[in-house]
């Protein structure tokens, strides 16, 4: 665990939540992701279940969190399973939670080791009605391996045909779309150091050096404030810009370029998002602030456009049209190509071809429903864009805003956002970064 601890209350008070939720004599159960190979005897770093994390702040393989509200022994309502460490263990694969300390995490009383779950999961089944099953249900997932999860649910329906069973997922979406405080301060963390890193990237770049030497500037900052990568970061000059995920990373950054810079740190498996377009000699040319500034108006209504009880669709259809707009204005469209078909300016697709942003939290495409109106406690990215390929540049601006009754707040408005500001922290070029 590189992060400082969480506050136990999170986790007792997401666990209270879910229970809200479950109907009489319904049991849920929710076990961590898989330790992943690579080749040979590799493994991954461990990726926590965000669910599991979520609801006991847990992460460590092979744990498993059963929760039935209606058990007859109140000591079996709340049972959390772990891998149960040896000598040897600790010599190879270094601490594991013992029992005391899982209960402190967790606010947990009723731990044991995962030999015990076969006997205790089977006596709970007998007394379950129904039984809530966990899956990732993320409309964009692409599920091309078996998971931990998709192995539970396989053996436990085999072993137990005729009870009713449920999906978690759309529970689970709908408590962690909405985010405590103590998950905004996280997200905040988050951001902060996400801040320290771009300006510190600010006073690197210049002619000359390499899109993976930007990379290794926000790598050491991210690691020096124990934070991660959110996201494979994407560190793009010139014409790879307009490749949305492009990952290479392996480009000189040349004199009179933009730098498109979309990276974001996690804390404590919280995620930012940033998106910064900057000027590699650390002046913007004429065309390249007319884009930027289109891309900032958009930006900054979008942002004043997330207000609860709007729509996702109603509030992305806006943005197109302000972009659409923004690019008659520079040029790149005719007015007449603002006409619509079928509710969609089809001609403005070669330069804005993405969403205008998604939920953030524990998972960078956090789960939600879009489908519903936007609700105070979400927190959502914003990201416009313009991207012109035919002139090798494109502009892509990102902040993280969190929605209230009473407006938005903007967690990176700390930022350095505006063409002159980004132009100033860039003149402070050759001071050396801290440590």
């Amino acid at each position: 665990m590189r992060h400082q601890p969480i506050p136990t209350e999170l986790f007792k008070e997401n666990r209270a939540r879910l229970r809200q939720l479950l109907p009489p004599h319904a049991m849920a159960v929710v076990n961590a992701n898989d330790l992943l190979p690579t080749n040979a005897d590799g493994t991954l770093r461990m990726v926590p279940n965000t669910d599991l994390f979520f609801l006991t702040g847990v992460e460590q393989e092979e744990s498993v969190l059963v929760l039935f509200p209606d058990a007859d022994d109140e000591r079996q309502r709340e049972l959390l399973f772990l891998r149960e460490t040896s000598d040897l263990i600790a010599v190879w694969e270094g601490h594991k939670l013992t029992i005391e300390e899982a209960r402190r995490v967790t606010g947990i009383q009723n731990v044991h080791w995962l030999k015990d779950f076969p006997a205790l999961f089977h006596k709970l089944m007998c007394e379950a009605d129904q039984v809530y099953l966990d899956a990732n249900e993320h409309k964009r997932a692409q599920i091309v391996v078996t998971t931990r999860e998709a192995r539970f649910v396989r053996e436990v329906q085999e072993r137990y045909p005729l009870h009713t069973y449920r999906r978690l997922a759309p529970l689970m979406h709908r408590l962690r779309v909405t985010k405590s405080p103590i998950e905004v301060d996280l997200l905040r963390r988050a951001c902060g150091i996400t801040r320290d890193a771009f300006k510190r990237v600010c006073r690197f770049v210049q002619p000359g050096v390499w899109e993976h030497e930007v990379e290794a500037e926000f790598a050491h900052e991210f690691i020096r404030q124990r934070g991660t990568f959110a996201y494979n970061p994407i560190i793009a000059s010139g014409g790879n810009a307009c490749v949305l995920h492009y990952l290479d990373n392996d480009r000189q950054c040349r004199n009179g370029e933009l730098l498109l810079l979309d990276v974001g740190a996690a804390y404590a498996n919280y995620n930012s998002d940033l998106t910064r377009t900057v000027p590699v000699n650390g002046r913007f040319t004429r065309r390249q602030r007319q884009v930027y500034n289109a891309v900032l108006r958009v930006l900054r209504a979008s942002i004043q456009g997330l207000v609860p009880g709007r729509k996702w669709s109603d509030w992305q259809n806006a943005a197109e049209e302000m972009i659409a707009r923004e690019c008659v204005d520079l040029g790149l469209l005719r007015p007449r190509d603002l006409r619509p078909t079928d509710g969609k300016i089809t001609a403005l697709k070669p330069y804005f071809m993405h969403g205008l942003g998604h939920p953030l939290g524990l998972d960078v495409h956090d789960v939600g429903y879009l489908t519903e109106p936007f609700a105070p406690g979400w927190i959502m990215t914003v990201e416009p864009g313009i991207y012109i390929r035919e002139e090798g540049l494109a502009v892509r601006l990102e902040n993280d805003v969190l929605i209230t009754e009473n407006g938005v707040v903007d967690l990176m408005a700390d930022i350095p956002l505006e063409a002159d500001a980004i132009e100033e922290l860039m003149q402070r070029r050759g001071r050396k970064a801290r440590r």
